[in-house]
């Protein structure tokens, strides 16, 4: 058992956290019951298109999980290929968010602290493919798009950051 002696931390153990889910519903939980999840997405643009994986009815940044063994920098890669096919190289961090997710499926509720880091990529090799998806992301992940940057007002994009205006922020990088 972890003595904890200082007030403020005991105090912060039992925060009460708004956590959001992929819909924007939310749900108050007890900050003890959070699990830290922190992931990496790579922002990659070329010819004013930028390459978004495809998820559910809509699109999110290529990305996700940072294994407890990795890197930031080998768990983008790993991500950005596993969901594209395409094998990037970090040029520079753009964002730094935390989200508080309330992951639901048939088996389980769970729910995450997710520090969420936003890359600038440049591409080094490969072509879209998802034979690198697991079992479990072909059943919401499909083959990546590339997308106009002129049309990412009209998208569905799975994230709690403001999408378009990063992906302004990285046109101008």
């Amino acid at each position: 058992m972890i003595w904890i002696k200082n007030s403020y931390a005991r105090g912060l153990m039992n925060k009460k956290i708004i956590c959001h889910d992929i819909n924007g519903g939310k749900i108050e939980v007890d900050s003890n019951k959070l699990i830290f999840s922190p992931s990496v997405y790579g922002i990659l643009i070329e010819n004013n298109k930028i390459l978004l994986s495809k998820q559910w009815d809509g699109y999110d940044f290529p990305g996700g999980k940072i294994e407890i063994y990795e890197t930031i920098n080998q768990a983008l890669k790993r991500e950005f290929f596993e969901e594209t096919g395409i094998t990037v190289e970090p040029i520079k961090p753009l964002l730094c968010e935390t989200s508080f997710f309330h992951q639901t499926n048939a088996k389980e509720n769970k729910y995450r602290n997710c520090p969420l880091i936003y890359f600038l990529v440049k591409k080094i090799s490969g072509t879209i493919s998802t034979k690198n998806l697991s079992k479990t992301e072909l059943n919401y992940v499909g083959e990546a798009e590339w997308i106009d940057v002129n049309k990412i007002n009209d998208l569905k994009i799975y994230t709690p950051i403001d999408s378009i205006k990063l992906i302004k922020h990285a046109l101008n990088n």
